[in-house]
This record gives C-alpha cells, structure tokens and sequence, in this order.
C-alpha cells in the first residue's frame, strides 16, 4: 500500500468518525432552522465541506471517534454558513421566477401587440423561424448562425433573405386585409 493510499484511509476514517458523532446532532441543528424539504439538502453541503475540510477539525483526533463536545461547535457552524449559502440560493431562484414571470407577461403583452409577425413567422419552416430568431433576436451575424445550425454561411444568408422576403409579403397582406374599406351602415340611405 502507498502512502497515498495510506493517507487517503486514515482521512476517510477519520471522516467516517466525526460523521458517526456529528450527523444526528447537526440535522436536529437544521431541522429547527429551516423548511423540512431544505434540510437535507443542507445537511448533505455539510458533510461534504466535513469532508472536503476534515484536516481542519479542531479536536478531531487520528484514532477513536472524537468527542461531541470537541468537534460539534466548529461543525455547527459549517452547517450555518451552509445554511446561510441556500437561502441566498433560494432568495436568487425566487427572485429569477418573480423575473421570468414578469417577462413572460411583458413578452405576452408584446405578443397581442404583434400577432400578425408572430403569425408570420409561424408560416416559416422551424429551420427558417430559428434562422430569423436568432439574426433579430439574439443579433447573430449569418457567420455566427451557420455555427448555431450547421449551416454554411451562404446557406444561412439565402435562408435569411427569403424568410424576410415572406414575413415581409405576409405583413403586408395582413395590413392590406386590415385596411380594406368597408361599407357603412347607412351609407347611401336616407336618415327619413
């Protein structure tokens, strides 16, 4: 056996130690802490810096397990600052949704506000749509779509240009629908 081999043994048990003695107490810890479904998922970050940092126990021996008193307080507060690193997680995930359903609603306002572009662009192929999506969306140059699809550049710059050329035919055939005259109701008669 290596020494490396030997140096990993001893770490692992004196890991498997200081669990043996510290996981109970610290999911007490957390479970007075914080919502049931985070627990766990706290206690797991936990051990693992347990892990990743078992040189750096105060009191943790080389031998038997540790005593509670020993390795418990510096534990406790691994597990808070874990604690603390997921509710800013959770905080940021909650404030991405509130931002994501905002720009749901924002794109879905736009959404009424050109439904004759996105009607037009649904009569485009999906390969058409995504070329014209990511040249007016994303702001790609057909160099950089070619890469995106697979395409060759000149494939991408004829694909491009006829999907324009059929947006642009189809909004105007909806203006030219919108815009007919109409007759109105009591054009031509008399008000008698």
């Amino acid at each position: 056996m290596t020494d490396q081999e030997t140096r990993h043994r001893q770490r692992r048990a004196r890991f498997e130690n200081l669990a043996h003695v510290v996981t109970e107490p610290l999911h007490r810890y957390l479970v007075r802490r914080t919502a049931p479904d985070m627990v766990e998922d706290v206690l797991s970050e936990t051990m693992l810096v347990l892990w990743r940092r078992v040189d750096d126990v105060p009191g943790l021996g080389t031998g038997s397990p540790p005593d509670r008193d020993d390795v418990l307080p510096w534990c406790y507060g691994v597990a808070r600052h874990c604690l603390a690193n997921a509710r800013r997680a959770d905080g940021r995930r909650l404030r991405l949704v509130e931002r994501l359903i905002g720009a749901q609603q924002e794109s879905g306002a736009m959404a009424a506000d050109h439904s004759d572009l996105h009607a037009a662009l649904g009569a485009l192929s999906e390969l058409d749509r995504e070329v014209v999506r990511l040249w007016a969306w994303e702001g790609l140059a057909p160099q950089q779509i070619a890469e995106v699809t697979r395409l060759t550049p000149n494939a991408v710059s004829v694909r491009l240009h006829r999907a324009k050329k059929k947006i642009a035919q189809q909004l105007q055939l909806e203006r030219k629908n919108a815009e007919r005259p109409g007759h109105k109701m009591n054009e031509g008669r008399s008000s008698q």
